[in-house]
């Protein structure tokens, strides 16, 4: 049988309970002892100012000296007695012959205590068995005029006595201590049933275990696990850490704006965040403001991979409808060899590949870089499929010397997502599209333009800023983040990306290249 309880709640309630109960005990134990001392050292005053005052009374002096000081002394001591409450009050002779005492019948006969201090003119207090018991007494020596000491007074109040008066105030003491334990109970009984609300009613073993599996489940995650209280990050996972690059201590101005923002739940929301596509899902805690526990996800391969595929996906459609054409051309010069004018065949079959082969021909002798050139040789068949213009300026020109500023890599990342929206975004009836890019050394310069309404200063803010979207799925997985992306690579190299409407919308992305540091030798 388990003689301790099990919750918590409750074990802190026994132990603040006992540790209340030892406190209150032994307190009232000190408060009975001091009780008792301080009585001893009220009634060591009080028989030394009885002593003291009357042995320096002139009266006494007078009786002392008179034939019969017993018939003086004797009324006198009896009245200061009952008036102070002592015990006993004895005067008597340097050779210990009282003349005054409670038992009128002990007069004469010898004083019983030590005197040797006050025949040295001394005023001497001590505990001493006497005729009336074990007392606390003072004697005190009578002086005669000529300084010499011609008797002594002895007051004194008996250790019964004082036992009894401070006996008295044990209920006192009894009925604080009882209340002092009844307010304690009452105390840890709130203490107790709000200890039972905060942990449930578990015991520290199951707290325990709840917080070594809390512990093993946010290590074991493979998500980003962010638990938001009053707008800042209370919790933070190693995951979380890794993908956003935060802890508990981050500044709110660092913190993503999708961890301090207050709406509803959000489920699944693609984010760009720190050169990163992540999936962000928000559920609010019930009943408390500002705070949510957020799950995080890394898309970003994905992302790529979706990317990639949309590309080929759509790159495999523009073959297949460029497949369906040169079919088309292939009867048609067919059937005009059939009809005797070889002439117009051949004609029209060379004027369709020198438009194919200047295109390649251009985007080849412009670009440098193959997987640039490639890029726009696939967006521009994207772009014939869908019946629109697209065009390279007549000023573009990139050197090899290029990829020092930017990697091939984010050369597709930048031109690729801009020409993607200049595609989705242009005017359906009048559809173009014109790319110019012109990089060497020292600088690289892009600039997308269409026929679109482009986006104001808000929009476009927003747009490379947060560049979430809530499109997650089919064919439109990874759309709104193609801006996001282009200016962390931008801002990464510490480049200017700006949009206008002037001929068109026009974005204009420019990056130069970082100076390096050379060392002066003096």
């Amino acid at each position: 049988m388990r003689w301790y309880p099990r919750t918590l709640a409750g074990q802190v309630a026994a132990l603040a309970l006992v540790v209340v109960a030892v406190v209150v005990v032994a307190g009232s134990v000190l408060a009975a002892i001091d009780a008792r001392v301080d009585g001893d050292r009220a009634a060591r005053d009080e028989v030394t100012a009885v002593a003291v005052s009357l042995a320096d009374s002139p009266s006494t002096v007078e009786a002392l000296t008179s034939p019969d000081p017993s018939a003086t002394l004797q009324p006198v001591t009896d009245r200061i007695r009952r008036d102070t409450g002592v015990a006993f009050i004895t005067v008597l002779a340097p050779d210990r012959t009282r003349y005054t005492h409670t038992d009128p019948a002990l007069i004469g006969a010898p004083y019983i205590g030590s005197i040797d201090a006050a025949l040295r003119g001394e005023t001497m207090t001590e505990t001493y068995t006497g005729t009336l018991g074990r007392s606390i007494r003072t004697i005190a020596p009578v002086r005669g005029p000529d300084g010499r000491v011609i008797g002594m007074v002895a007051a004194g109040i008996t250790q019964r006595s004082l036992t009894s008066t401070w006996r008295g105030e044990l209920p006192l003491i009894a009925v604080t201590a009882l209340a002092a334990l009844m307010t304690a109970a009452a105390g840890v009984w709130w203490i107790r049933r709000r200890l039972l609300r905060q942990t449930g009613g578990l015991a520290p073993d199951d707290l325990r275990l709840m917080y070594d599996h809390h512990d093993a489940v946010l290590r074991a995650v493979r998500e980003g696990l962010v638990v938001v209280e009053d707008g800042r990050p209370a919790l933070v996972n190693a995951e979380a850490q890794r993908l956003l690059g935060i802890g508990t201590d981050t500044p709110a101005d660092d913190l993503p704006d999708f961890l301090t923002r207050e709406d509803d739940a959000v489920v699944d929301e693609l984010y760009a965040e720190g050169g990163r596509v992540l999936l962000v899902s928000r559920l609010p805690v019930s009943g408390r403001r500002r705070s949510s526990v957020v799950t995080i996800r890394d898309r970003t391969e994905l992302a790529a991979a979706m990317g990639e595929l949309d590309s080929m996906t759509r790159f495999a459609e523009a073959l297949r409808s460029q497949a369906h054409e040169s079919a088309n051309r292939l009867h048609t010069l067919v059937a005009l060899v059939e009809m005797g004018r070889p002439e117009e065949a051949v004609r029209l079959a060379t004027t369709e590949l020198e438009l194919s082969q200047h295109l390649i021909d251009r985007m080849t002798q412009a670009v440098a870089e193959p997987a640039l050139v490639a890029l726009l040789l696939g967006k521009s068949a994207q772009a014939a499929e869908r019946g629109i213009a697209f065009s390279l300026t007549e000023e573009s020109q990139v050197s090899d010397e290029a990829t020092q500023i930017l990697s091939p890599a984010e050369m597709i990342t930048v031109v690729g997502n801009l020409v993607d929206n200049a595609l989705d975004a242009c005017d359906p009836d009048d559809p173009w599209v014109e790319v110019g890019v012109v990089g060497d050394h020292a600088a690289l310069d892009i600039v997308v333009a269409d026929s679109g309404p482009g986006m104001d200063a808000d929009l476009f803010s927003r747009a490379t800023a947060r560049g979430y979207s809530t499109k997650t799925g089919g064919d439109e997985a990874g759309r709104g983040l193609g801006l996001a992306l282009v200016a962390q690579v931008v801002e990464r190299h510490h480049g200017t990306l700006t949009a206008e409407n002037t001929y068109g919308s026009v974005v204009s992305v420019r990056i130069r290249a970082v100076p390096s540091v050379v060392g002066v030798t003096r």
